[in-house]
Parts: structure tokens; sequence; C-alpha cells
């Protein structure tokens, strides 16, 4: 398994995916060595061995910008200096040369590479081992850069790592169609594998504290809607078009605050947008929470919108249900493939989002009825399942490998 992340060093939702599809795969009787591109403990992790490819700590791996492609030089891998650990392609190669070491003596049945980060270290492997790749699609270059634009060394990266796959997984139909149409791989080549949610993981002794959002709780003890959403401030996550439309909502109902937790380098221009459009007194800016904040900020909130341009799949989506909120989606977002008791919307429709916080705010019933029926939606997504189709899928794999 090559991945990027995993808790508790993660940055967004690919780590919190790679490790519980990890853990339900040991379930099912893998052994898996994962591999990331840092050094650090991984104390929640015992279900499989974890390899550190290079000595950075977590912060300076993230601070390298993966998924803020634009701060890649478009240099290929030969020319990358792999001594050079402040380039993310001195990363990338350092990588791939320790993958590289590692098949010598561990000899994988199946190579799982995740997102554009491991492809090449995937493409590698196989040709080393010859054994069968695997690449899980969370997000594409497209998505990223929220147009048909982006790094065109990254589109080279992806191009060539779906061309080599032997199997291809897209955590949703949008990511499916995208590869299909922007790449011109076989629709027969790749298989659909939603994300899920595991609900026990939740229940680690956690208690909501009033004390962490303090102003916001006094806020709803006056009568006010808290709207939340928890992302990176990315032109992909489409959180300007998200605070015009929380001003436009402020104009036909007053009693709204708006919680943004996360990061990113959208933040200074997100504080300027809520001034320059009169809800500064509205907006709260938290900055990049885990642990308790960041379930805090779930469970203070009423709504929460996922504002996406593109979004493959969001799992954040599911973690807000799950702590008792509405939810609105952009029709970009692939978690809306396993929902249906939400609200959508065009990411570019600031009118329409505004309208579904208002109905939402001002409707005690509408609200309380779709906090409950989505949550008998995501009861029935379970990691197990993604584990046994994973595991069909490398066993086929393995079997046209050898045949």
């Amino acid at each position: 398994m090559l991945g990027w992340e995993l808790p508790p060093h993660n940055s967004g939702g690919l780590g919190v995916a790679c490790y519980h599809m990890s853990k339900a795969l040991a379930i099912q009787g893998a052994t898996i060595d994962f591999v990331v591109p840092y050094t650090a403990d991984h104390p929640d992790i015992d279900f499989m061995t974890i390899h550190s490819a290079t000595k950075l700590t977590p912060l300076e791996r993230y601070g390298l910008g993966a998924y803020d492609s634009k701060t890649v030089l478009s240099k290929e891998l030969t020319a990358a200096d792999a001594t050079n650990l402040n380039d993310m392609r001195g990363v990338q190669k350092r990588y791939v040369q320790f993958v590289e070491t590692l098949v010598k003596t561990c000899k994988p049945d199946a190579i799982h590479a995740h997102d554009w980060l491991t492809m090449e270290a995937g493409m590698r492997a196989k040709q080393l081992t010859n054994a069968p790749l695997i690449v899980h699609v969370h997000a594409t270059e497209f998505d990223r850069a929220g147009s048909d634009n982006g790094n065109p060394l990254v589109h080279e990266i992806e191009y060539q790592g779906l061309m080599m796959a032997d199997r291809i997984i897209a955590v949703s139909n949008i990511t499916k169609t995208i590869i299909i149409q922007k790449y011109g791989i076989p629709e027969d080549k790749i298989e659909v594998v939603h994300n899920a949610i595991d609900v026990a993981s939740f229940d680690d002794g956690y208690s909501y504290d009033r004390h962490t959002y303090r102003y916001l709780e006094a806020l709803k003890n006056e009568g006010f809607t808290i709207v939340s959403t928890i992302t990176r401030f990315t032109v992909q996550k489409g959180l300007t078009h998200f605070m015009r439309a929380a001003a436009r909502a402020c104009e036909k109902y007053d009693k709204f605050a708006f919680l943004l937790a996360g990061d990113g380098e959208q933040r200074d221009e997100l504080i300027t947008l809520a001034a320059d459009l009169g809800i500064a007194d509205k907006v709260f800016f938290t900055g990049f929470v885990r642990g308790k904040q960041w379930r805090d900020a779930y469970s203070v909130s009423d709504i929460f919108v996922m504002s996406s341009v593109s979004e493959p799949f969001g799992l954040t989506a599911l973690e807000a249900a799950h702590h008792d909120n509405a939810l609105i989606i952009t029709k970009q977002s692939g978690v809306g493939e396993v929902l249906h008791s939400i609200f959508r919307y065009d990411f570019w429709d600031i009118d329409v989002l505004a309208d579904q916080l208002v109905g939402i705010a001002t409707s005690s019933a509408l609200q309380q009825s779709l906090k409950q029926n989505v949550q008998y939606e995501y009861d029935k997504i379970s990691w197990h399942d993604v584990a046994r189709t994973c595991m069909r899928i490398y066993r086929t794999v393995k079997q046209g490998a050898s045949s």
C-alpha cells in the first residue's frame, strides 16, 4: 500500500480513508506494508507495518504542498534531486527509491497506490515485481484545479499511472466519468468503490465541550443557526461561492453564524471577502483543527455545507451527519451518490444555496427530518464492504497477472 498520509498526521480525508480501508482489509486477512513519505509514530495502528521513506516530519511533508500541485515544478523524476527533501519532486524520488529497495525483500501480491503522489512508485514496483498495480483515485488534478487546467506534469503522471494500472478504483461515479472523459481510460477498467464511515471509531469517550465554541453556543441560545464547513481553503472547495451565498442568506434571515474550520492558501482572501460582503461579524475562522476541537466543530453546527467545485467523494459529509448535522452539498460531490436525505445545489448557484440555508434554518421540522433520515442512510455504509470489494479486486488481478 502506497500512500501519502495516515492519522494522526493527516491533513485531509485521504489519510482517513487509507486508515479505515487498511484496518478493514487487515480484518479480512490482508497483510499490509504501508509506505509513507515521513517519519512519525502512529500509536493507533497495530494492524499493519508502516514504512517511512524519509526522515521528514509530518509537518515538513505537509509544507511541501502535496495537495496544491501548483507548487510542484514541471520536473521529470529523473531530473529531481533525491537528496533535496525541501522539494516535492525530490521527496517523491526518494519515495520511489525506498520502494525499489523494499520490494527486494517484501514481495507483494498486489500494489495499491493512492493518488498521483504515489503512482510513480507504484509503476516502478510493478516493473520490478510484476505484481498487479491497483491505482486508487481519490481525486484527480482536474478536481484539485477546479477546472480543465492544472499542472501538466501531474496530468501526465496521472495518465501514465492510469494506463499502467491493472485495475482502477474510483471513489465515485463522478470520478469514474472524469477518468474516462479526460484520460481516455476504458470504462471496464474502472470500478467505483464509495468510501464509508466507521461509526465505532467515534466511540472513544468523546463528549462535546460547549466551552470550545462558547460564543457560538451563546448565539445558539439566542436562536441562531450555526452553519459550518470543515475543509482545506483551496479553489477546489468553492468557498468564495459559499461566502457569497452566506451573505445572500443573511439578507433574508439574520440569525446565522458561519464556522469555517481549516486552512489553506485562500484564508486571507476569504477573511477579506467576509469583510467586503459585510458579514465579518457572522463568520468565524478556527484555523486548522484536529482531535477534540475538530469533533466539537461538527457538534456545535446545525447545518454542514460542502461547497466544492469538484469533490470526488467527501468524507466530511458523513462525519458531519454522524454529529447530527443537516447536509447541503454540491451536485459536483460524489458523496451524494450514497446519501439522499440532503439538499443539493450547483456550486456556482449562490441563490439556491442561500434559499436552502434559510429554508432549513426557519423550519425546525425540516432540519430535524434531514438530520434523522441521513443517519439511516450512512448506517448502511461500511468499510468492511469496501475491504471485501478490494480483496476481490486483488484476487482477480493476481489471477490475471499469473495467467
